[in-house]
């Protein structure tokens, strides 16, 4: 058995050959819900929107250091990974050709040709993404600077760039060697390659009986949760590393706590640890799924601290921080009325069936996984000020550079 070992402040984080089953498993249904329905993430991914136009300057200000170590090349290639299958990351790639393209003129260049990759798993849904996409801009179109004016986002005329999809896990390598100008990954990183392999073990001390989710559960269930955090991660690096050009840029946002403690997870622990939890337990009470398979079921998420976040960037060694922030977010729950119980409620059902419904129907199938969300909703209506009033996310946000 080969074993891949990596060390994170004097822990040793092991990643065995038999686990890439449960990882290429996981790879193959772990996706947000497609197409354009109501509980789609197309539709359901407002907040996230929402907070990346409030971390616009990070990522702008990560540009604009990076334009200033790099050369300027005629060609400029940029990658988004977990892109998903909504307009945010769509928003993401049109403020890198922008402000790209102003750094190119501010020095009296001609703006460079843009290559964009959208990569997520294989599961993603790339058609409903790709149907997003304006269309490319003609060579008898204008200016790439009248292009960008043009609008903002995907209400563009045309788009300044080539397209393309790259479907696989980004704990691996996806690209050529020294051929991203920057990569970028927002509200991703905290999806786990894997849910740790002692937490589905009865028969460990980390086993999560009972429990869907790391919050709130043992000390050993944390720290496997953790280690795998740190393991994927560093795998990450790993391999971002040898894809990035010298002078090249990375810009990373993912859920992050600001607890020490692993078994607090936040915002993340009041979606997935709270009233998701309590609607599983009523499936079980009421016989429509027997405790086993409710046992058998865990959310592959894991909300780092910032020093978590840190230490794992110090041991790769491959990068430095040019900026590592703990940054507060809104709420995932976005209504119109606040104080409207049954919509909040749905919005909290919708928000979790968006980014977790695929799992839970590979699970337990399409028709108890509706029966589960009707759970959540109404217990999510019957507590909807606490919601409204205590929900809300911390990001890890991060850029990064190659080291020198």
């Amino acid at each position: 058995m080969t074993m891949a070992m990596a060390s994170v402040k004097g822990e040793n984080v092991t990643v065995s050959a038999a686990a890439a089953p449960r990882m290429k498993k996981l790879a193959s249904m772990l996706c947000m819900k497609g197409g354009n329905g109501d509980g789609s993430y197309l539709n359901n991914s407002q907040a996230q929107a929402l907070h990346a136009r409030r971390m616009l300057h990070f990522l702008e200000e990560t540009l604009d250091a990076m334009m200033e170590r790099s050369s300027s090349d005629k060609l400029f290639t940029a990658a988004d990974l977990g892109c998903s299958c909504g307009s945010n990351s769509l928003f993401i790639v049109d403020v890198i050709v922008r402000r790209v393209t102003e750094a190119y003129e501010s020095r009296g260049r001609d703006a460079p040709e843009f290559q964009v990759f959208f990569s997520d798993l294989p599961s993603n849904d790339f058609n409903t993404l790709f149907q997003l996409l304006p269309p490319l801009l003609a060579p008898v179109a204008g200016s790439l600077e009248e292009c960008l004016a043009a609008g903002e986002g995907t209400t563009a005329a045309t788009r300044p760039y080539h397209a393309a999809g790259v479907p696989g896990t980004f704990y691996g390598r996806l690209f050529p060697g020294e051929s991203i100008d920057v990569f970028t990954s927002t509200f991703s990183l905290h999806w786990l390659s894997q849910v740790p392999e002692e937490v589905g073990d009865s028969a460990s001390a980390a086993y999560n009986g009972g429990r869907v989710f790391v919050h709130r559960a043992t000390e050993a269930v944390a720290a496997a949760y953790k280690r795998q955090f740190q393991a994927d991660l560093a795998r990450f690096l790993r391999s971002r590393a040898r894809e990035m050009k010298r002078g090249g840029a990375m810009f990373l946002a993912c859920l992050g706590r600001s607890s020490g403690d692993p078994a607090d997870q936040g915002g993340a622990g009041l979606l997935f640890g709270t009233h998701f939890q309590d609607a599983w337990d009523d499936l079980v009470q009421e016989g429509v799924v027997e405790g086993e398979k409710r046992d058998g079921f865990n959310i592959p998420v894991y909300a780092p601290s910032l020093q978590e976040f840190r230490d794992v960037v110090r041991a790769d060694g491959a990068f430095a921080i040019d900026r590592l922030e703990l940054v507060r977010g809104g709420s995932p729950l976005v209504v119109d009325r606040p104080d409207d119980a049954a919509e909040v409620g749905r919005a909290m059902a919708n928000s979790c069936k968006a980014v977790a419904g695929v799992l839970v129907d590979a699970h337990i199938g399409e028709r108890r996984g509706a029966q589960l969300f009707e759970r959540l909703e109404r217990r999510a209506a019957r507590h909807a000020r606490e919601l409204v009033e205590k929900m809300h996310f911390f990001h890890v946000v991060c850029s990064l550079s190659l080291a020198p």
